[in-house]
């Protein structure tokens, strides 16, 4: 439940950092940050990085994957679309995983359940980004940047099985690093100078480093370590669920039908594709 109120309300803590913060100092302090706590743990348990250039190429990968490029698009997006509704759309994500494992990983295929489930869910997505997608400008670059930060955490998923393997507490924070090191040189480049950064914002991009990119590692870890990924698999229910009570609730986004609709169809698409297919043995 932790893990799920650290993710869940990381859509919202972004929302306010972008009032007067800008997306890539957002994500450069935020990984940062992460790296920073995840690197403590590390070095209190007596764990190691490795130093080979191949470890450090798998690291390069997944941090762009599954981290500096989805941080940004969902930063940059949440500028003009509801924490609520951003924290719906990411829910597509593991029916894209899904999908994407049927194509490049083995024993992961697709059957008539999953392909239910995804039909319903992605219906649930167009149904949330209809109104986005007609007005146009930016709200439409911006509902398709965070869509498209969904797909980037699906690839990342699928790109964990096939690169090397480490302590997965150091490969976290491995990643880190060097999502950190990649957005140092854009942030210096590309980051405005702002002395109007009000309070609020830079508590709540602190936390998002330390909470749900720092802790929030740490936990998922301990939860796979002592229960296994497919319990740890269900906070895909309750985190868009987390999100959209934040926003609607606390932050006073507006809460429609439509949304309400969409995030059943979502939830519901997930909940199907977990169904199993019994098969009779040969």
């Amino acid at each position: 439940m932790v893990l799920v109120i650290l993710w869940g309300t990381s859509f919202m803590f972004t929302a306010i950092s972008v009032k007067t913060v800008d997306p890539v100092s957002v994500v450069f302090y935020r990984l940062t940050l992460g790296a920073i706590v995840l690197a403590l743990v590390v070095y209190a348990r007596g764990l190691s990085i490795p130093l080979e250039w191949r470890a450090w190429g798998g690291f390069l990968v997944m941090a762009v994957a599954g981290n500096a490029l989805p941080f940004f698009l969902i930063t940059w997006g949440q500028q003009a679309v509801d924490s609520s509704v951003a924290g719906m759309i990411m829910a597509i994500m593991p029916l894209l995983t899904m999908v994407f494992a049927h194509y490049f990983v083995a024993d992961e295929k697709l059957n008539h359940y999953k392909l239910i489930g995804f039909t319903l869910g992605i219906t649930g997505v167009v149904l949330l980004l209809g109104p986005v997608f007609e007005g146009g400008g930016r709200e439409f670059w911006s509902g398709l940047a965070i869509f498209t930060a969904a797909s980037c955490y699906a690839v990342n998923t699928i790109l964990i099985k096939r690169l090397p393997r480490f302590n997965p507490m150091v490969g976290a924070c491995g990643v880190l690093i060097m999502a950190s090191l990649i957005m140092l040189p854009i942030w210096l480049l590309l980051a405005p100078e702002n002395n109007a950064i009000s309070q609020d914002s830079m508590m709540s991009v602190v936390w998002l480093g330390i909470g749900p990119t720092g802790i929030a590692t740490i936990i998922l870890f301990l939860v796979i370590d002592r229960a296994g990924p497919t319990f740890l698999s269900t906070i895909n229910y309750l985190i868009p669920v987390v999100a959209f009570l934040c926003g609607a609730w606390l932050l006073s986004e507006p809460a429609t039908w439509q949304h309400f609709a969409a995030l059943a169809m979502i939830l519901g698409g997930i909940g199907i594709t977990r169904i199993r297919v019994n098969r009779a043995p040969r």
